[in-house]
C-alpha cells in the first residue's frame, strides 16, 4: 500500500480483528425494511469505512479514492469480491451509524473480557466537535438565510470547556477503574445542542453488571437516571452508586408537608434517596473515587480528537456523516488497544500504530 511491511501488516492485523466483532453486530441486529438485502454486507461497509479513517482520509472522496487504489488487497483481507461504487460508498457511509452503535459496544464488552479495562468504576462525558464551515448565527437562521459553505444540520451547544459552540456532540461512556485502561465502552453522536438528559438513559443499559460507581458531571444530574442506575426494575438496589454534583433545585431545601396521597409519597421517597447519594457523594471515598473523572474522562476526550484530528473541526457536513466518521473512529481506537495489547505493551499509548499506518 506505498508503506513498508510492517505498516501493511499492522492494518492487515486490524482488518481481522474487526471482520468478527463486526459480523456479530450485524447478525444482533440484521438490516430491517422493505426491499432485498443489499449484495455487499453491511460489515463489509463497516470495516472499509474503518480502515480509511484509519489512515486519516477526511472526505469521503479522499477515502473512497484511496480504497479503490488498494481494494484488491483489501478485498482479500476482508475476504470478499464485491467492491462498491463512488455512489454505493457515499450512501451507505451515512447510514453505516446504526450498525457502528452496536459494534463500540461489542468491541467495548470483548476489552473488558480480555481485562484491558476495569469495569469496577465508568465514567460518562460529552464533548463537542465544532461544525465544518462558517458560523451560522441564530438570528440568520430563524429569517432562514443561509450562509455560502454552512453546515445546516449543526446547531449551537454550550459547555464550560468549549464554551459555544457551532457543530455536534458526542457522548463516551468509557471505563475508569484503577487497575485497567481507559477505553470506550459506548458512544453515540449527535447535534450540539441535545441534552445528556436524551442521551445518557439508552448507555445505563451498557453499564456492566459488575460496575460499582457511575461517575458523572452536573450537567447529568437528574433522580431518573440516578434510580436507573441504583435500582432495578423491581425497585430493589442493585448495589452501584451514581456519583454526580448535584445541582440545587428550588425549594428542594424544605420541610415537605405531610404526605395525604401517594404521589405525595413517592415523592419523598425520591427526595429521602436524593439526600442519601448527597450525603455519600461528599464522603471522602466518593470525592476520591469521583476524581478519577479528571484524570480519565478530560484526558481521554483531548487524546481521542488530537489521535483523528477532531480537535479544530468535524470531518464531515451533516449529522449522519459525523455520526459515522466519530463512531467509526472509537472502533477504530478499540482496534488500537488491542493491537497493542498483542503486541505485549500494557499502556494506552496506541500512536505509534496510527504513525505506522
Amino acid at each position: 500500500m506505498g508503506h513498508s511491511t510492517r505498516a501493511s501488516a499492522s492494518l492487515h492485523a486490524l482488518v481481522k480483528m474487526a471482520i468478527p466483532v463486526c459480523q456479530l453486530a450485524e447478525r444482533e441486529h440484521p438490516r430491517r425494511g422493505p426491499g432485498r438485502p443489499p449484495e455487499i454486507p453491511e460489515w463489509v461497509m463497516v470495516v472499509l469505512i474503518t480502515v480509511a479513517i484509519l489512515k486519516h482520509r477526511k472526505t469521503k472522496s479522499a477515502q473512497y479514492r484511496f480504497l479503490s487504489q488498494n481494494r484488491t488487497r483489501l478485498l482479500e483481507w476482508i475476504g470478499t469480491r464485491r467492491f462498491p461504487s463512488r455512489s454505493t460508498y457515499f450512501e451507505r457511509y451515512r447510514r453505516a451509524h446504526r450498525l457502528l452503535r452496536a459494534i463500540v459496544r461489542l468491541q467495548g464488552v470483548r476489552l473488558l473480557k480480555q481485562k484491558i479495562g476495569d469495569e469496577r468504576c465508568v465514567a460518562v462525558d460529552k464533548s463537542l466537535v465544532r461544525s465544518l464551515g462558517p458560523e451560522w448565527p441564530k438570528r440568520l437562521r430563524e429569517r432562514g438565510k443561509l450562509l455560502p459553505g454552512v453546515d445546516r444540520e449543526s446547531t449551537w451547544g454550550y459547555s464550560k470547556h468549549h464554551g459555544w459552540v457551532q457543530g455536534y456532540s458526542y457522548e463516551v461512556l468509557i471505563s475508569a477503574g484503577k487497575k485497567g485502561l481507559v477505553v470506550p465502552l459506548s458512544a453515540s453522536v449527535d447535534q450540539a445542542h441535545w441534552s445528556e438528559h436524551r442521551s445518557l438513559p439508552e448507555k445505563i443499559s451498557h453499564v456492566p453488571p459488575s460496575t460499582k460507581y457511575v461517575l458523572a458531571d452536573a450537567a447529568y444530574d437528574a433522580n431518573d437516571h440516578a434510580d436507573a442506575i441504583e435500582r432495578d426494575s423491581s425497585g430493589k438496589p442493585t448495589g452501584r452508586h451514581f456519583l454526580c454534583p448535584q445541582v440545587y433545585r428550588r425549594g428542594e431545601h424544605r420541610r415537605p408537608r405531610q404526605p395525604c396521597h401517594e404521589p405525595h409519597l413517592l415523592r419523598r421517597a425520591a427526595r429521602s434517596r436524593r439526600e442519601a447519594r448527597l450525603r455519600y457523594f461528599q464522603t471522602k471515598m466518593a470525592r476520591l473515587l469521583y476524581s478519577r473523572r479528571s484524570a480519565t474522562a478530560e484526558p481521554f476526550n483531548e487524546w481521542f480528537k488530537s489521535s483523528f484530528n477532531l480537535r479544530d473541526r468535524a470531518w464531515h457536513r451533516g449529522l449522519d456523516n459525523n455520526r459515522t466518521q466519530i463512531l467509526a473512529a472509537f472502533f477504530a481506537y478499540q482496534l488500537l488497544v488491542r493491537y497493542n495489547r498483542r503486541c505485549r505493551r500494557r499502556n494506552g499509548r496506541v500512536r505509534w500504530i496510527l504513525d505506522a499506518l
